[in-house]
């Protein structure tokens, strides 16, 4: 079945439970002696439209295999390029998860593989010296994760150069002279994910090709997952990609901002944090606030959305605690409103040129809510 003809239907199925929902809210509000026999009716309904979206949903999966099978050729074709000899182990690739989201992982996988083979793996004589094979090993394994899909992506190889990555951090003024030494070695490694900062100490048309790390990362939390890294110097390195197994149906937090609601993938969200207004410090053009002894950045979601404010801040600021750039930061709203699952719809052809907005959805009582992109808020 074609994905466009999926959509379609999914979409439709979504209409149903949002109708639902919506008449199961005006029932409750309604004084009708009926009130206990439409709850029933609603709760089988929900039942049937439930089972029918998860089969929709089973249907738009597809086995990772069809991104992941072309990786070999890619590492053996980078090999013989760059005078490395590789060999490459693939498992989990029977695992499934949704089209629109596999599609998107193609070019951050491939790029993960050109970075190991090319950047990773040393050159058979240093393997030698090192005493290692002369082959190096990449191994790609995925798992499922409840509901999501971890790919990691490991090689043999020389490893970060932690201590590399940390001069460059303190020559772009990233991180402190003062402070450099006491970071433990997860915290520099993750520092590759800085724009501008790159694992290797030169340039490559091969694993490079204009896109960084940065990049990578960028790319996997638009699709509402993380990346994380670990490396090992003279070892090799691990990157692991973890993505939701769906994009149509996702968990969220709301908020109010400006009288306006917004939804935010609460896997994006560290905590949630309320503390009086008068604990928040300006400095010039910035707002601080301090949470567990650490200052921390304060954006106000309603002035990153250009939204106009009206009337006074409230005396409590809500604060979400989330990690945008590889630094936390608290996401000011009015208000907390509650977490609902929501089915995710397409934005707006109209919005579409705004990437801060992820998807759309309506909720039970018929309000619209944009679901944000975390990472494009600033």
């Amino acid at each position: 079945m074609r994905t466009e003809t999926l959509d379609r239907f999914l979409s439709a199925v979504g209409e149903v439970i949002l109708s639902t929902s919506q008449l199961r809210t005006t029932a409750s509000i309604q004084d009708v002696p009926t009130r206990g026999a439409l709850t029933t009716g609603f709760d089988r309904m929900e039942r049937v439209v439930g089972e029918l979206q998860r089969r929709a949903m089973a249907l738009r999966t597809t086995p990772l295999l069809r991104v992941i099978d072309t990786l070999p050729r890619v590492a053996r074709d980078v090999a013989q390029r760059c005078g490395r000899r590789v060999e490459v182990e693939i498992s989990g690739a029977e695992l499934e998860l949704d089209r629109s989201i596999l599609d998107r992982l193609a070019d951050p996988l491939g790029h993960l593989v050109r970075n190991a083979v090319d950047h990773g793996i040393e050159p058979p004589e240093d393997r030698r010296a090192a005493g290692k094979p002369e082959i190096g090993r990449i191994e790609i394994a995925a798992r499922r994760e409840r509901d999501s899909i971890r790919i990691a992506v490991s090689d043999d190889g020389r490893g970060i150069d932690l201590e590399g990555v940390r001069a460059r951090a303190v020559a772009a003024g990233i991180i402190h002279p003062d402070l450099a030494d006491d970071l433990p070695p997860e915290e520099i490694a993750a520092m590759v994910f800085r724009p501008g900062l790159s694992t290797a100490g030169r340039v490559s048309e091969i694993s490079g090709r204009g896109v960084g790390m940065d990049a990578v990362k960028t790319s996997i939390e638009s699709l509402g997952g993380h990346i994380e890294i670990a490396s090992q110097p003279g070892h090799g390195t691990s990157t692991a990609l973890v993505v939701p197994v769906t994009a149509a149906v996702q968990r969220v937090l709301l908020l109010e901002a400006a009288g306006e609601s917004v939804a935010l993938p609460v896997s994006k969200v560290e905590r949630l944090v309320e503390v009086p207004d008068v604990d928040i410090e300006e400095a010039g053009q910035e707002a601080f606030v301090m949470v567990d002894d650490e200052p921390l950045l304060v954006l106000d979601l309603a002035d990153c959305l250009g939204w106009a404010r009206r009337g006074e801040r409230p005396a409590v600021a809500a604060l979400a605690i989330v990690e945008l750039r590889g630094q936390r930061v608290a996401l000011r709203a009015d208000c907390f409103d509650g977490q609902q699952e929501i089915y995710v719809k397409p934005v707006p052809s109209l919005f579409a040129g705004l990437r801060t907005l992820a998807g759309l959805t309506v909720l039970g009582d018929g309000r619209p809510v944009f679901l944000l992109d975390v990472g494009q808020l600033v």
